[in-house]
């Protein structure tokens, strides 16, 4: 993890041009013919045109390559409930990432309400100027009904990066992971640590790729998950075990994988212990995982081990998901982001690792030893070939579950316009 000082950040936030993000015009403004047609009177075509086809707004304007990052600041990184004001920083930072992984313009919103029937509502008053919808930082469990009621009501993509970044991501590693230590995904047995929005989204996402509910077990701050509690939520309740079990000890007795996405320290060396052979962790809590990279490695020779820190292998970072994903989506004009599309972009991370590593991805990350296996099994941020691979994913993924508005036709065609995106932004 590259080493900062509080000034240094807050003078990359402030210094010359505040924010991280600008808009940029796309076409010409050099002389007073070029003003006519951007505003007054050619504008008028255009609307015009999109008056009489509502879909003409993809040909006209940018909503087909705009998508908005959304919160009302009440779960914001590691930081909590700071307000929206307080979190723009963060949702720049986001633009920032979908701009120059897969060339998407985005507006950053900050809305200044906790009420959901408020927040649900601004979205879908705004969401005519917009591809799709990133929801990001919104707290548990209000995010779920949030991004359900919106996913129902608009008709284009809508995402809680927050939940289903984490879970594609996870999901690809656990898919590899598995294949590595040779164990069938139908036959494991789970323990969650966390019972939160990502918690519950990977804990889906892996059942959707063949985890025997049964063979789950989730714990919140409480303890167990279990049917006779009377304090869990909607999204809970579905996790919640029969079994007799009631502490995380009990719980993590004979587990195949570890989801942690909870707090610091949580997974003790003699809980590791406990677990089956070949154990896979994945250690998700900021700044300070459940169990750091040195002490599970320490504990056990056999574990395999994932964290969200950069400065150990195999970090699951979320911009290996949102920024193809939404490509993908917004290159269809899907009507939404389903099940199939967050299974298709796993699919493709998961394939994506085991092909030969660029010598370029090696030589940023100065590791030579870039191979498939223990110590990689989930791609680098920086491989260019993300975007070629997940996005087609993902935009087939749409045209095959019936979602897509404007299939691809030309596939080698598509791909070429991928990476011509990534080598246009990477020369500005």
């Amino acid at each position: 993890m590259a080493k900062f000082t509080k000034k240094e950040a807050l003078d990359y936030h402030s210094l010359k041009r505040p924010g991280k993000i600008e808009v940029v015009p796309t076409k010409p403004y050099s002389s007073q013919k070029d003003l006519t047609l951007a505003y007054t009177p050619g504008v008028a075509e255009p609307c015009l045109e999109i008056k009489e086809n509502i879909n003409d707004v993809y040909k006209y304007t940018n909503k087909g390559n705009l998508v908005a990052v959304i919160t009302d600041g009440t779960a914001v990184l590691g930081l909590g409930n700071i307000g929206p004001e307080a979190s723009k920083p963060v949702m720049e930072g986001k633009g920032f990432l979908f701009k120059i992984f897969s060339d998407i313009d985005v507006f950053d919103i900050e809305v200044g309400t906790r009420d959901v029937d408020k927040f649900v509502e601004t979205v879908k008053l705004i969401a005519p100027t917009f591809g799709g919808i990133n929801l990001e930082d919104i707290k548990a469990p209000e995010c779920f009904e949030i991004e359900d009621r919106l996913k129902k009501e608009l008709n284009i993509p809508v995402m809680h990066d927050d939940q289903h970044g984490t879970a594609i991501i996870t999901g690809a590693a656990l898919l590899n992971c598995l294949e590595i230590v040779g164990k069938d995904i139908h036959d494991i047995k789970l323990f969650v640590s966390g019972a939160g929005a990502a918690a519950c989204a990977c804990t889906k996402m892996y059942v959707n790729l063949g985890v025997n509910p049964d063979n789950i077990i989730m714990s919140d701050i409480n303890g167990i998950l279990t049917k006779n509690r009377n304090d869990l939520s909607i999204g809970n309740k579905q996790f919640a075990t029969n079994r007799n079990i009631h502490t995380l000890e009990e719980g993590i007795k004979g587990a195949d994988v570890f989801l942690g996405l909870s707090a610091g320290g949580v997974l003790k060396k003699e809980m590791l212990l406990t677990m089956a052979e070949n154990p896979i962790v994945f250690a998700m809590a900021n700044p300070y995982p459940e169990i750091t990279y040195d002490d599970a490695k320490a504990t056990r020779d056999d574990v395999i081990i994932a964290t969200g820190r950069s400065d150990y292998p195999n970090q699951v970072n979320n911009v290996l998901g949102f920024p193809f994903i939404f490509r993908g989506a917004l290159d269809v004009k899907a009507t939404c982001i389903n099940e199939e599309m967050k299974m298709a972009a796993a699919y493709a991370l998961a394939e994506l690792t085991k092909q030969d590593v660029p010598d370029y991805v090696k030589k940023i990350y100065n590791e030579e030893n870039l191979v498939f296996g223990r110590n990689y099994f989930i791609p680098k941020p920086l491989d260019k070939r993300l975007i070629s691979y997940v996005s087609p994913a993902v935009a087939k993924a749409a045209m095959d579950s019936g979602v897509a508005r404007k299939p691809i036709k030309n596939w080698d065609k598509y791909k070429k316009e991928l990476n011509a995106r990534l080598e246009r932004i990477s020369k500005k």
